[in-house]
């Protein structure tokens, strides 16, 4: 079997674009369409045709540019059932566990709400891909907007519970550089995160995106994901706590910060 094939690239002024290609079947998979140009461009310079569009949430920069790209290629709309109720574009809706298919590729949707109500994570179990959308980011995680640090705690470990630590992670923004200087105020002595702030200076300073990231990676890294660390729990003074309210209190100092 020929190995998966995908694109990142950006889009509107933080967002990425992906592609997710099977050069076997020729199926061609867009993941969420900030805008619709971007995706176009993309599909004539590598000559592909687009067959299934997956969208991960409601939220404007990930479906503004949904309607021009389903109309000028054809390609069937899948997303969650709440934002099928919102956006006609989208012909399929799923709920948590369901599995579809996009040609050969077996995608699972997960249910991850907290940055929204309706947001799913996709996976491409076979090809080891995975768009977290705006719930997981590179070393952070999306605002809670809908939800409550409680359902956003859950998304994430429904996350790591079911992605294996060799899962390529790709998701809608290109917030790391920030998301780093950040994470080493909750975790200073991490030595991999030191080293990945470091290399996420080099990549930004010579205008490379740092995604896709790896879910091992955002394991040993992300402060988000490592509430039940007992050095990070000393610092906030929550030794002990609760891992949600762990979780809380560190999404209130991004917020703050």
């Amino acid at each position: 079997m020929t190995q998966t094939q995908y694109r990142q690239f950006a889009c509107l002024s933080d967002n990425f674009g992906v592609i997710v290609h099977d050069p076997d079947s020729g199926t061609t998979v867009a993941i969420d369409v900030p805008e619709a140009a971007p995706y176009l461009a993309v599909l004539n310079a590598e000559g592909w045709t687009l067959s299934d569009i997956l969208i991960t949430h409601h939220h404007w920069d990930h479906v503004g540019g949904l309607a021009e790209l389903q109309k000028k290629t054809g390609a069937r709309v899948v997303g969650p059932e709440r934002t099928r109720q919102k956006l006609s574009e989208i012909e399929l809706g799923v709920e948590d566990g369901d599995h579809i298919f996009c040609g050969p590729m077996k995608v699972k949707a997960l249910a991850t709400p907290g940055h929204t109500l309706d947001h799913v994570t996709w996976w491409f179990e076979d090809a080891g891909i995975a768009h977290t959308g705006d719930t997981l980011f590179a070393l952070g995680c999306g605002r809670v907007f809908e939800g409550d640090p409680e359902m956003m705690w859950a998304s994430l470990t429904h996350i790591m519970d079911t992605l294996p630590d060799d899962t390529v992670i790709f998701c809608g923004h290109e917030y790391t550089q920030a998301n780093a200087r950040f994470a080493l105020t909750i975790d200073p002595d991490n030595a991999d995160l030191q080293a990945r702030a470091r290399k996420i200076d080099e990549l930004r300073a010579n205008g490379t995106a740092t995604l896709p990231t790896t879910m091992g990676l955002e394991r040993a890294t992300n402060p988000f994901l490592r509430a039940d660390d007992p050095t990070i729990q000393k610092r906030l003074g929550l030794e002990g706590a609760a891992l949600a309210d762990v979780f809380a209190e560190i999404r209130k100092r991004k917020d703050n910060a």
